[in-house]
């Protein structure tokens, strides 16, 4: 097709004819370019024509059309694409949300991606760290910085190293009598945590609003907020397995999930699906056939993933779609 000849023409096809920023119901020709330049700057041959046999046409500014990878630096980046703390490999960027007290954009993930699974007293992560898009597994730099950690919901492991006075001086003459006995042994005292984790989200505060777009990769906006059914079908838009749909089989499930390497966290009050992810897609955005969110993605096996119910997330983080 000759209009294809016209360097900044990247695309035609069918549509409704626009007037001063309004959409007609008039049948036109859409003539997408990478840029919409004034008539006065373009030598005549540069000009879309008015009419392409008999058909009125419209010039639609689209930006140059590549495609989008998931792991590649991108700016503004949105979610369903690579991002992480420093000191991971990478997750899942999973929506944008609005700080309810300030009105601020902040990126949602999971503690897990954002926050290096910490409960805010191990040193694995604090407010201010860098946030990386891509994630550092996908070659994301220092100077690639998409945002930086705002807040987090605490993770608490399943057993924890004790830190009350009392239990570290109990442990310590322990080990002065052992010394004596078995002088190559050592008890370490250790506490079952006395609740269970409801959910693995943080937000991180982006650097600027325009580094970030709300619109999920190949899914579109979120609409709102759905309460998560059995039997709901559901989907996600993640970082390693892209867009996968899966239905929901469990609701109000108690999960023993594996944070880590020797490190175990007792999850209530989520929701379990079909296989849904793969690693990497941790923090991806669930929703349902309509594009409302119905849940945050943390973690899963390759025969279930599970979910934290989104109405859990954005109370505790303080923040709203």
């Amino acid at each position: 097709m000759y209009i294809f000849q016209i360097p900044q023409v990247v695309g035609v096809g069918k549509g409704y004819k626009s007037v001063r920023g309004r959409v007609t119901r008039k049948p036109a020709l859409i003539v997408m370019v990478k840029e919409k330049l004034p008539l006065s700057s373009l030598a005549h041959h540069m000009r879309i024509p008015r009419f392409i046999e008999g058909v009125e046409t419209d010039v639609v500014e689209v930006g140059e059309i590549r495609l989008l990878g998931r792991t590649d630096y991108h700016r503004p980046a949105q979610p369903g694409m690579s991002i992480g703390h420093y000191k991971i490999t990478a997750g899942t960027f999973g929506a944008v949300v609005k700080d309810r007290h300030t009105g601020e954009p902040l990126i949602l993930s999971n503690n897990h991606i954002l926050a290096n699974i910490t409960n805010g007293r191990d040193g694995r992560a604090r407010k201010g760290d860098p946030i990386l898009q891509p994630g550092p597994y996908d070659g994301g730099r220092e100077d690639q910085v998409i945002g930086y950690l705002e807040r987090f919901v605490p993770i608490e492991p399943l057993i924890q190293e004790a830190t009350c006075p009392q239990a570290l001086r109990f442990q310590d003459m322990l080990n002065k009598l052992l010394k004596i006995f078995r002088p190559d042994y050592q008890v370490r005292l250790q506490k079952l945590a006395s609740d269970y984790n409801l959910v693995d989200c943080a937000v991180a505060r982006s650097i600027s609003p325009e580094a970030i777009r709300e619109e999920i990769l190949e899914l579109g906006k979120i609409q709102g907020v759905r309460e998560v059914e059995l039997g709901m079908e559901v989907v996600k838009s993640g970082r390693s397995s892209g867009v996968i749909r899966s239905t929901v089989k469990v609701l109000q499930a108690t999960v023993k999930v594996l944070l880590d390497e020797n490190l175990t966290g007792m999850f209530s009050d989520q929701f379990v699906t079909g296989p849904l992810a793969q690693p990497g897609d941790s923090g991806s955005l669930i929703l349902d056939r309509e594009n409302y969110a119905v849940g945050l993605l943390f973690a899963g096996s390759e025969q279930s993933s599970v979910g934290n119910r989104i109405q859990n997330v954005l109370e505790l983080l303080e923040v709203e779609f």
